[in-house]
């Protein structure tokens, strides 16, 4: 089963204590989960994060992970609308939350809360479609 129990809090609690090790694990998460839920119908596939961060971010100066953040928003968008469901959430929020909104400080963390609730949403749908017993 995946996992539906993502939050804010824990997410920055666990990351504050682990020196950021936690945040990483929780997106190398992410990057599976999407591609289990959401590469059965539209074909495609998220680099998984540890190649972003430890590879790639350095080599192009941090693009690489702009990069990725958009279009892991962007597919997430898309399985939310594949899902029908009426959360918002896509490209957008990565640019508008967690870039824009860091001039006021809060951004990045409502864009993390958005990201996390997005997930839980999809992995909640996928195990009831897959684990219903």
């Amino acid at each position: 089963m995946l996992r539906t129990n993502r939050g804010l809090a824990k997410f920055f609690f666990l990351s504050l204590i682990t020196f950021g090790i936690y945040g990483l694990v929780v997106y190398c998460h992410i990057s599976e989960e999407i591609n289990t839920v959401a590469t059965p119908h539209d074909g495609r596939k998220t680099m998984h994060y540890l190649w972003i961060f430890f590879l790639l971010t350095p080599l192009t100066f941090g693009i690489a992970s702009l990069v990725w953040f958009h279009r892991l928003s962007k597919r997430i968008g898309n399985e939310l609308k594949y899902r029908e469901s009426d959360y918002g959430f896509s490209a957008g929020s990565f640019w508008g939350w967690n870039i824009l909104g860091a001039l006021i400080i809060i951004g990045p963390f409502v864009y993390i809360h958005k990201l996390m609730k997005a997930m839980n949403i999809i992995n909640d749908a996928f195990n009831k479609e897959h684990f219903a017993a």
